[in-house]
């Protein structure tokens, strides 16, 4: 049986509540919507740490965060943690990275047969936190509310050029895949939109009516790891104005709507390459934002808008169906291992994820009340490690050094009712309470987590003295083998590189 081409199309910062797709009233992403409308849209699916590097690391590896010291933004990313990459080149596909994946340390492909671009964010230790002063700034990469207060129109940006960027070399590759008749491959096309700085360009803001952009509707949170968070972006002392949050929140969807024209670029270079109806598409994000809601920004919460990403699956052998049960981002390893037949193939490490190709392809009843998703949080503006359980209709949230929090998500969407000591929850709440003592030992991760960040500070301390040695990745480019050169004859360049080609050619 023919084995069906991967492609999956990331955002970085996407909050599914921000998508047309996902139900929002106002935010216009058609091409998601498209996909949604004859695939499986996952309504319940979560990221494994609510921050850039540790959700990716987790994500590629199938592993949970704590299990492979995927701690914060700095933490190294071992070249002998196997990915789905790895898998998948031993099963006989071609694996390509266009676009972002925030590796760290001098391995820059994990699995990966080429990558298209550099990275957008740097690859060594330079943003490594400090638990130890946890409540020191750093005030060179911290977040902080100059995104919301700046927020508004461009021309340009460092982001936008990245994700043009990305966008091209991906879809090229997809044509050249098809002239070289290359399969099956295994693509990641990774965008940097809508992160922040919340800026967008003309065209994408002015789909909006500004005067209707929704506020936030959530009360400010007051537990103490919302208020470290809003000590750590300075929300605490830089109060911004309505017309600032909407502001911001008018350029998120407008980015959210530029991200959704490049899901459809990819999608549109499939079809006309004809490999559309032999690809597996899935859309997905590294974790969210919480745009203003209960007075948060940007992400490190495990509240919905922060924790949740969107997960949208589509193409041969896919369902249409909506998903209620509860999955994460480490259950894509061993869905992308189903869809390609591997089989019992030796992991080569624990993997925490489980497939849901049976929930994508029909063949699994579609369960709210089971399933589950884990998250840990290990980064800045905490100095002890941050649980998540979410299974079924509850979310757990335990840290050593906060009250826990226990929220029904169906009847309280919005968190806004804390039943951890609610005495009709009680029997619940202990449930999980003693599932956290079980799963996790918080202690020996913190001390884990303090002892790698002061090996990761001497190695950076030294790497800034003397001569630079970057990891940075650098994209192989031969320009003397690009479009037409004197040693080719530029007739038959023109042949092997229109797609479709004229009747009676063939590629050679």
């Amino acid at each position: 049986m023919k084995k069906p081409n991967i492609v999956l199309v990331m955002a970085d910062q996407l909050a599914p509540q921000f998508t047309g797709a996902y139900g929002h009233p106002l935010v216009k992403t058609p091409h998601m919507d498209a996909l949604a409308a004859r695939g499986a849209k996952f309504d319940a699916a979560y990221c494994s740490a609510p921050l850039c590097a540790p959700s990716r690391f987790s994500f590629m590896s199938g592993q949970l965060v704590t299990r492979i010291a995927a701690y914060d933004n700095a933490s190294e990313f071992p070249a002998s943690v196997p990915t789905f990459a790895h898998h998948l080149r031993r099963a006989g596909y071609r694996t390509c990275l266009s676009g972002k994946m925030h590796f760290v340390g001098p391995d820059q492909l994990h699995g990966f047969e080429e990558r298209l671009t550099t990275d957008i964010y740097p690859s060594d230790h330079a943003w490594t936190p400090d638990w130890e002063l946890p409540d020191e700034r750093i005030d060179k990469w911290y977040h902080n509310m100059d995104s919301v207060r700046e927020a508004g129109v461009a021309a340009t940006t460092f982001q936008i050029e990245y994700d043009e960027e990305t966008a091209f070399f991906a879809r090229r590759r997809i044509f050249e895949y098809a002239m070289q008749k290359v399969e099956p491959f295994c693509m990641v096309v990774s965008f940097i939109h809508p992160h922040d700085p919340y800026v967008a360009r003309p065209e994408w803001w002015d789909l909006y009516d500004h005067d209707a952009i929704d506020m936030p509707g959530s009360p400010e949170a007051e537990d103490p790891h919302s208020k470290r968070l809003m000590k750590g972006i300075e929300a605490d002392v830089v109060a911004v104005s309505d017309e600032e949050v909407r502001n911001a929140r008018h350029a998120y969807y407008a980015n959210t709507s530029y991200f959704d024209s490049k899901v459809g670029a990819v999608v549109q270079a499939l079809e006309e390459s004809g490999q559309l109806d032999d690809t597996i598409v899935i859309v997905t994000a590294d974790h969210g934002d919480m745009l203003g809601e209960r007075g948060l920004w940007y992400k490190m919460t495990f509240f919905e808008h922060s924790g949740r990403v969107p997960m949208i699956v589509a193409g041969p052998g896919v369902a249409r169906r909506d998903i209620a049960e509860p999955c994460s981002l480490v259950d894509l390893l061993p869905t992308f291992l189903d869809v390609a037949g591997v089989g019992q193939q030796e992991f080569g490490a624990p993997i925490d994820g489980r497939s849901l190709w049976p929930l994508a392809n029909g063949s699994a009843e579609d369960d709210a009340s089971g399933g589950e998703a884990i998250g840990e949080y290990c980064a800045e503006c905490a100095s002890h490690p941050v649980f998540m359980i979410r299974r079924g209709r509850f979310k757990y949230i335990h840290c050593d050094v906060d009250p826990p929090q226990l929220f029904d998500l169906e009847a309280d969407p919005h968190e806004l009712v804390n039943l951890a000591d609610d005495p009709e929850h009680a029997q619940i709440a202990a449930a999980f309470a003693t599932e956290v003592a079980q799963r996790w030992d918080s202690d020996r991760i913190r001390e884990n987590v303090i002892a790698t960040q002061r090996q990761r500070r001497a190695v950076h301390a030294a790497m800034e003295a003397g001569q630079l040695t970057s990891w940075d990745y650098q994209p192989k480019r031969d320009a003397s083998q690009e479009f037409v050169r004197n040693h080719m004859d530029w007739t038959e360049a023109a042949e092997k590189t229109r797609f479709p080609p004229q009747k009676g050619e063939e590629p050679a």
